[in-house]
């Protein structure tokens, strides 16, 4: 299966981890070893309830017993879909009411910039240095990491960049502009937080001079933060939110949700303003809705930050400099990319998955299942800091 692996599935990078995986459980992967793997990566924050959790798989199976695909996004009521898009309304403040139900992040990211555009009938975007919002299109063209970028010009135009938590750009934003989008913590760039209510200052400002508001929570969505949305923390409400990844509950998915009469745009002048025939699929849309369910119901949000302090406590280590974000979206930076690479790749050989972030070469990634154990934490912590004793001890790597 590994020479398989290689020569017929394309490959995102030269030297994928390549670990061939038997079956996966609670905070668990096994390989086909049958060796065991604690899990501090979630698929990348998108596993939110572990693997297999019992209420998402029952969801699935249900809805597999009644139908699967029937019909393309938006023409026939679809209980889960529905009963997905209401829930969300139902947490989220108002004006955010109506959601568009996609197939992943990117997916989503392209129709909120679409729809901002149709609202303001203006052609500038404006993202920020280091974002990350996907690698579609459009989705890439407000990506503020030219090295990822270059090979694939010319991209959407129209689009400029600020610096994140810098209140001196935020003149930038004007009367052409069509949308500012943010994430309201960067990701890729090390899971940098807003500060000095920089969030709200934004919004200030796009209401100046009606522009949209844009908010990225496809990874701090649905919990990993200590609340359900991590603009919650900032003060700020967007015009148009889009989310993914933990809304799946490890199933792909993304969304976009804006006011009803914003939404309503994409019905007309043209119709099908924004068309999909696979978001919102039936079992896909079960699996989310048993997700959030779980999250809003259990006390999981208010544990992603008692947990938080459990890995502070137990990664107390001279060569971790810094522990940045919030609740279970964790990077915990070290002094070298050398050094973050030596931890990722032996704590899996010590039955530990780590991983890193798109732009920062220097932070360990750690975005476990907010189901995670606080003993199972203290277990993975141990391993990390082992490996990091044995780097310190043999002046290795520094």
């Amino acid at each position: 299966m590994r020479d398989d692996f290689f020569k017929y599935q394309a490959q995102t990078t030269p030297h994928p981890l390549a670990m061939s995986i038997s079956h996966a459980e609670g905070s668990y992967i096994y390989d086909t070893d049958n060796k065991a793997y604690l899990d501090f990566v979630a698929g990348v924050s998108a596993c939110s309830l572990g693997h297999k959790h019992p209420k998402v798989i029952n969801a699935i199976k249900d809805q597999l017993d009644k139908y699967l695909h029937v019909m393309v996004y938006g023409e026939y009521i679809q209980e889960p879909a529905v009963d997905l898009a209401k829930l969300l309304a139902k947490h989220l403040p108002k004006p955010l009411e109506t959601t568009y139900l996609t197939n992943s992040g990117t997916e989503a990211i392209e129709g909120a910039l679409k729809l901002a555009r149709r609202v303001t009938g203006r052609s500038e975007i404006i993202a920020a240095h280091h974002a990350y919002h996907g690698n579609t299109m459009g989705s890439m063209s407000v990506m503020g990491f030219e090295e990822r970028k270059n090979a694939f010009r010319p991209l959407i135009p129209d689009v400029r960049f600020i610096r994140f938590n810098s209140a001196d750009d935020l003149s930038y934003i004007t009367t052409k502009t069509a949308a500012v989008i943010l994430e309201t913590i960067q990701g890729g760039a090390g899971f940098i937080e807003p500060k000095n209510n920089y969030l709200k200052h934004v919004r200030e400002r796009c209401n100046e001079v009606g522009a949209l508001l844009i908010l990225d929570e496809i990874q701090p969505g649905f919990g990993r933060t200590g609340k359900l949305f991590g603009f919650e923390h900032f003060n700020c409400i967007p015009d148009i939110l889009v989310t993914g990844k933990g809304l799946g509950g490890g199933m792909p998915i993304g969304a976009f949700t804006a006011s009803k009469a914003m939404m309503d745009l994409l019905q007309d002048n043209p119709k099908l303003g924004h068309i999909t025939t696979f978001g919102g699929h039936p079992v896909i849309a079960a699996a989310a809705l048993a997700t959030v369910k779980e999250i809003t119901t259990s006390d999981l949000m208010v544990q992603a930050l008692e947990k938080e302090q459990v890995f502070r406590k137990h990664l107390n280590h001279p060569l971790i400099s810094e522990i940045r974000g919030r609740g279970l979206m964790l990077a915990a930076m070290t002094p070298s990319s050398e050094i973050t690479n030596e931890v990722v790749l032996r704590s899996k050989d010590l039955g530990l998955v780590l991983f890193w972030l798109l732009f920062e070469p220097k932070a360990i990634r750690i975005t476990p299942p907010l189901t995670i154990s606080n003993e199972e934490i203290v277990k993975g912590c141990l391993i990390i800091t082992q490996i990091l004793d044995d780097i310190l001890s043999k002046n290795k790597l520094l």
